[in-house]
Formats: structure tokens, sequence, C-alpha cells
């Protein structure tokens, strides 16, 4: 094996965190020897547990392998703070590795260059790939989420939406289940687990009182539930609520005793409520900050934001400029008038359209799944 296939086998670890470390990043290692052999293997466990690097510390030394004089080759550069567990970087240097091959470096202000430079000064050699590197790209499309979180001091907002060929969510009657197929709703599923909170709106609970959870995948933790909820009319028998799984809603309402009420009835239900500013000229209307939301969000570690709501609330945040990605499933089939994608005004001309590129099509059993996104989004 050459330095690729030790780095693709890396970002193989990584990929088993996907469902587990948030909100850290998602992380793999690989300890190789220096006639190359791989020595240990690892990815970083829950928030609070041990890290990639240590996990393949761990490995090697059950098997009976040393470190000494291993090269690392590790997803994201080595943390060297000491947050939840202690610094990997020290453990690497104590482990007596020779040298570290990262494929990015830790946009966490936190450690940004430090966990490198304490490599460095310990005398380890040390190699970041280039950006454009198709692993660096894959180890920093893995952890899209913590780079915006970082970086932008806002979660990375993917909006899934489910459709006919010709556009639409739902019948004029709200009927919509299921217009995707089986395979599709299982592919959301998973995208939903990846995530760290799923956002909809108060409209989507109020029409189909989903439960918006993850069923049938193995995962270790539900993402928090977020609701858009401007007047505080969540009801408190919605199956939203589920043990073990955190709910919040953010509302727009004054802090009136009926409002008090309110809260005290669904915090005893186990949610938390969190009053945002009205962002409607009209107080009649009330509408959440949807930009503070998101900032809201960073501040309580929300990495990845998956959206699974109705064509006013999708309406909104595309508006606003607050989507990052599109992941849509169009179903084979034609359904007529009924409810878009998106409720958005009508525009005067073509060149106003929000210009947005196709990462992904891929046939997901009888239907098709796009991905697209922003131009320039993700370059921050």
């Amino acid at each position: 094996m050459n330095t690729d296939a030790f780095l693709v086998e890396a970002l193989r670890q990584a990929h088993l965190s996907l469902h587990l470390s948030a909100p850290n990043p998602h992380v793999g290692c690989v300890l190789v020897s220096a006639q190359g052999q791989v020595l240990g293997r690892g990815h970083t466990q829950q928030a609070g547990g041990p890290h990639a690097e240590v996990m393949a510390l761990r490995d090697a030394a059950a098997q009976g392998q040393s470190s000494a004089g291993a090269t690392a080759y590790v997803t994201l550069e080595p943390c060297a703070h000491q947050g939840r567990t202690p610094p990997c970087c020290v453990a690497l240097v104590q482990a007596g590795v020779t040298r570290v091959v990262a494929c990015v470096a830790d946009p966490n202000p936190l450690v940004a260059g430090k966990g490198l430079a304490h490599l460095r000064a310990a005398g380890i050699a040390v190699e970041l790939l280039p950006p454009s590197h198709p692993q660096a790209v894959a180890a920093r499309e893995l952890n899209i989420g913590f780079f915006s979180r970082m970086l932008r001091k806002t979660p990375w907002v993917r909006l899934k939406i489910a459709a006919s060929l010709d556009g639409t969510t739902a019948l004029a009657n709200g009927a919509s289940q299921w217009i995707t197929s089986e395979a599709a709703r299982a592919d959301g599923h998973a995208w939903r687990a990846r995530a760290c909170a799923v956002l909809t709106g108060i409209g989507t609970v109020l029409q189909d009182d989903p439960r918006l959870n993850v069923r049938g995948i193995e995962t270790p933790r539900q993402p928090t539930l977020v609701l858009v909820d401007s007047r505080l009319q969540m009801p408190l028998d919605a199956q939203i609520f589920q043990p073990s799984r955190p709910v919040w809603i953010y509302c727009a309402v004054p802090e009136t005793t009926e409002a008090a009420a309110k809260q005290a009835a669904l915090q005893a239900r186990g949610a938390t409520v969190i009053h945002l500013p009205d962002a409607h000229p009209d107080p009649a209307q009330r509408k959440v900050d949807l930009p503070a939301l998101l900032r809201d969000l960073a501040q309580r570690d929300i990495n990845e934001l998956h959206v699974e709501a109705g064509h006013k609330l999708n309406g909104s945040l595309l508006q606003a400029g607050l989507v990052d990605e599109l992941l849509v499933y169009l179903a084979p089939q034609l359904l007529g008038p009924g409810q878009g994608m998106a409720h958005l005004p009508a525009l005067a001309s073509l060149p106003g359209a929000g210009a947005l590129e196709f990462t992904s099509v891929t046939q997901i059993g009888a239907d098709v799944r796009l991905l697209a996104r922003g131009v320039g989004r993700g370059q921050f």
C-alpha cells in the first residue's frame, strides 16, 4: 500500500464515525510501520470519548504492536488543546511516532495549526496535503458542517425535498405519503442520521404530526429536533416529543403570562424554548429571525442542520440565502398542481434565479437523488 492507499483507509475509518462523533469532527487514523505494515486503526468516538489517534494507538497496542517509528495517517490535524480529552498530538509524541501525514488542517481556532506545530517541535516529520488533493477534498467534505461552524459560525444547512418529476411535494389536499420509494426514504434517513439536528416548521407539525426521527439505521443518537414555531403553537401531544431526544423550539412571541404558561408546559414535555427577535414588520404576523436561529444553533454545537419542512419555511430559508445544499429526491411520476418545493416570489427575469451547481446525481431505487449547492458554497 502507498501513501494514498493509507489515506483512503484513514478516510474509511473517518466514515465509521459519521453517526457517532458529532459535534466533534469525523476523523480517522491509520498507523503504519516503517516497513509498510498497518499497526493500528481508529476513528473518533462519541463526544467525550477517545479521538481517532488514540483509538489507533490503542488498537496497535492491543495487537502487541509498538507505534515507535510509525507514520500516522490522519484525516484531520491532531488536536492540540485540552478539551473533553487530552491533546492527540501529545499522545502521538509520547507513542514515538516519527511522521504524521494529515489531510487537512483543523479549522478550530483552539487548534488551527497548533497541533502540527507541536509535532514539528517534537522532531516529528509533518506533511499536510495540498487543498486540491483528492483525499484533502474528501476529508473536508466529510466535515463540511464542522468547517462551517468553525469558520462561518453557522451550521451547514442541507434542505431535503421529496417531489414528483414536475416538482410537486404534496397534493392540493396535503397528501404526500408516499411520493418517493422506500429506497429513497431509507436513504433520507441516512442523511438525517449524520446531521446534528433536524429542523422543521410548525406548519408541518400541525398538518402531518411527524416523528422526524432516524429509523431503520443503527445510530447511537437521535439528532436534536429543532422547530420554528413563531407563535408558540406547538401541541403538547405531538409525536416529535420522544424519550432521550432534545427538542428545541424557537419562537418570536413576547414573554407574556400566557406565553410563560405555554413555555412551562412545553418544558414539562422536555422541550427547550428559545425566544428570538421578531423578524416580521407586522407584530400580528410574527416570524422567527432565521439568521439569528442559525447563529444560535452554532453556539449550541450544531454542525449539520438537516431541514425537512414545508414549502413556506423552505422558501423563507432560500430567500434569506441560508440554504447551502439541496438534497432532492425526484420520483418518476407527474402529480400536477399541488404544493411546490418552496414558496418563492415570482422573478422578473431569468438572471435573477439563484445559481446552483449539481455535485451528485444518483439513482436510488426507482427515484433520482440530486445534490446541488449554491455556487461557491463550501469555499469558506
